[in-house]
């Protein structure tokens, strides 16, 4: 998983100049699915969707920083309960619940505990990558393996990854990576001390010391921000490879609300601005070579190892990036840049040689790769929780009856727009309703939808919903949230084969009611109702 990897950031996406030759090799080997959304759009609760394989709406974590309930099953417990392990490696952005733990005597310490904290996954190394610093403290409250990685090569700071893993040199001081007028410049490390090929070195060594099967969740936290990569990679693009922003006048003219408030944050005012689209794409550009370069590292590495061939490779992102689109920056809508993922699987197995080097161009949520790795494993995958689909039969070059939309959601609720438009918390839900073609965003709080017409409008300028005219299509799309809002999400306790077993449970255990006088039944399932009194204690 690549944070903040957009899908046509790659060349088999058909980037016009951004050359990434190992995740085509990958493509090559297996299949690209050319549509595939998160059902979420922010890091935190886009993760927690894809560790669950569950909707934000199923399992609450909808916002960074918001706890995974307690209990939640995740990857790692249905691996583990069909003989695969699970690890992490790199970011998760999980934040655990620790009020249900404490409520349930769970420590930290002990292995259940510590799955818990681990979002479900053993920690080979746990690194969430983000030290940014304040006043009042670092943004992630963990220690960082990384930093002590960098303190132990010689990187003289508190806080190395700020101070030379993301930050330049301007003559005799820092120029940190934060402020996008440096993002021109060579981090001041060595490549190799990096943090994607630190991350690389570290699942190489991870992968030399497995017994038995294993899943690996390797997670690294580029092409996220801050947007500054060590050279030779910071210079190897510029301005004469910054696509024009994908923008358009009539977005600005009487836009929605959320839409609206978002246009004019400090990353959207930043972005609009072409001079930072300038120094940033090309620094994101070569943050994504780089990681294509180290990817490159793994295969040949599990190429070297003999492991090609019983290694499934899975390579996707968490959400995309706007860079200026829209009008935008980060990852707050439900545009293509933001919503739709690079998602690349590669199947060793025989039974998939028919769909190698092919695209496959059904809509595909983050949840199903959950569902995929259970029916991988060998398992059958425990659809009363896992609410995705496994993909293992388009692999197979099947046609599986299939979802005709996809849903995203978004709780802006703990952002400052949430103040500016005044809403309560409960009120700051979006969701996305698309069907290939057709695109719905419904707001709480009682504003319009959005609604964009893909076909016609590829690029998303036209929003819709600004009239009457396409109410039709509303509805229709509304059916759908409808249908899906009626999902059969909480009842995880009881599978549909567990409930069919308890209809034909025998009579002979429990309580016999509603019975007239007991000839409704076979004469043995009344036989202890029936006899002579052991005592009396009343007079008649």
């Amino acid at each position: 998983m690549y944070d903040q990897l957009r899908f046509d950031y790659l060349s088999c996406a058909g980037h016009p100049s951004l050359e990434t030759p190992n995740f085509d090799r990958v493509a090559s080997m297996g299949v690209r699915f050319t549509n595939a959304y998160v059902q979420s759009p922010i890091c935190g609760a886009s993760r927690m969707c894809f560790y669950t394989g569950r909707y934000a709406s199923s399992h609450g974590a909808q916002w960074n920083n918001f706890p995974l309930r307690v209990g939640e099953l995740t990857m790692g417990d249905h691996l583990r309960g069909v003989g695969m392990d699970c690890w992490l490696l790199g970011k998760t952005h999980m934040k655990a619940d620790a009020e249900g733990m404490s409520r349930l005597g769970l420590t930290p310490d002990s292995k259940i505990g510590a799955r818990q904290i681990e979002c479900g996954f053993d920690a080979w190394v746990r690194d969430d990558g983000l030290w940014g610093q304040g006043p009042d403290g670092f943004y992630d409250e963990k220690r960082s393996p990384y930093n002590e990685y960098l303190k132990s090569k010689g990187y003289e700071s508190e806080n190395p990854w700020a101070d030379f893993a993301n930050a330049g040199v301007d003559g005799d001081n820092i120029a940190s990576g934060w402020f996008f007028k440096n993002a021109d410049k060579a981090a001041n490390i060595k490549e190799e001390d990096s943090e994607t090929a630190w991350l690389t070195t570290q699942t190489i060594d991870f992968i030399d010391k497995q017994k038995g099967p294993w899943c690996a969740h390797v997670s690294f936290i580029k092409p996220h921000w801050p947007y500054i990569v060590p050279a030779p990679y910071h210079n190897m693009y510029g301005a004469n490879h910054v696509p024009p922003a994908k923008r358009h006048e009539i977005e600005r003219e009487n836009p929605h609300p959320v839409f609206g408030g978002y246009q004019h944050n400090k990353i959207a005012e930043a972005f609009q601005k072409e001079e930072v689209r300038q120094k940033v794409i090309p620094a994101y550009m070569g943050l994504i070579k780089q990681c294509d370069d180290q990817l490159g590292r793994l295969l040949e590495h599990l190429k070297k190892e003999n492991k090609m061939d019983d290694t499934m490779i899975v390579l996707t992102s968490d959400h995309g990036d706007y860079l200026g689109d829209h009008w935008l920056g980060e990852k707050d809508l439900f545009h293509e840049q933001s919503v739709k993922i690079p998602l690349i699987i590669y199947d060793p197995r025989k039974t998939a040689n028919k769909t190698r080097n092919t695209t496959c161009d059904e809509l595909v949520e983050s949840l199903d790769l959950a569902a995929t790795f259970v029916e991988a494993a060998g398992g059958k995958v425990p659809d009363h929780i896992i609410e995705g689909r496994s993909l293992i039969p388009w692999l197979n070059g099947k046609k599986p009856e299939w979802r005709n939309y996809v849903v995203s959601e978004f709780d802006y609720s703990a952002t400052p727009l949430a103040v500016k438009l005044g809403l309560e918390p409960r009120d700051c839900r979006l969701f996305m309703v698309f069907d290939g073609r057709w695109k719905m965003m419904h707001a709480e709080g009682g504003f319009r939808p959005m609604l964009f017409d893909l076909k016609s409008d590829p690029d998303e300028f036209h929003d819709l919903a600004k009239t009457e005219e396409y109410a039709d299509e509303i509805d229709r799309l509304y059916e759908f949230l409808a249908q899906w809002g009626r999902r059969l999400a909480q009842r995880v306790t009881k599978s549909e084969e567990d409930i069919k077993n308890m209809r034909a449970r025998s009579m002979g255990k429990g309580i016999l009611p509603f019975l007239f006088d007991g000839n409704e039944v076979p004469e043995e399932l009344t036989a202890l109702y029936r006899g002579k009194i052991k005592q009396k204690f009343i007079e008649e």
